[in-house]
């Protein structure tokens, strides 16, 4: 991020390309990293992502809708 602001401030659009693309690399690790961290633990707790936001045994029903404006 220092290199980026650095040529954000020097106005060197190479520099500010070149910064640019190690923060983005570096954000791109760390979402893998995050992601198979994630993907362990839900293969460890199979349940632990399958919550659901209604409770159970609620009468759902789709109903059609029409959009007034």
């Amino acid at each position: 991020m220092a290199k980026l602001k650095e040529a954000h401030s020097a106005q060197n659009i190479e520099g500010i390309d070149a910064a640019s693309a190690e923060v983005q690399a570096a954000f791109q690790a760390a979402s893998e990293e995050m992601y198979s961290h994630a993907n362990a633990a839900g293969a460890a707790d199979p349940a632990a992502g399958a919550s659901s936001s209604q409770p159970a045994g609620d009468n759902i029903t789709d109903a059609d809708f029409e959009e007034v404006k």
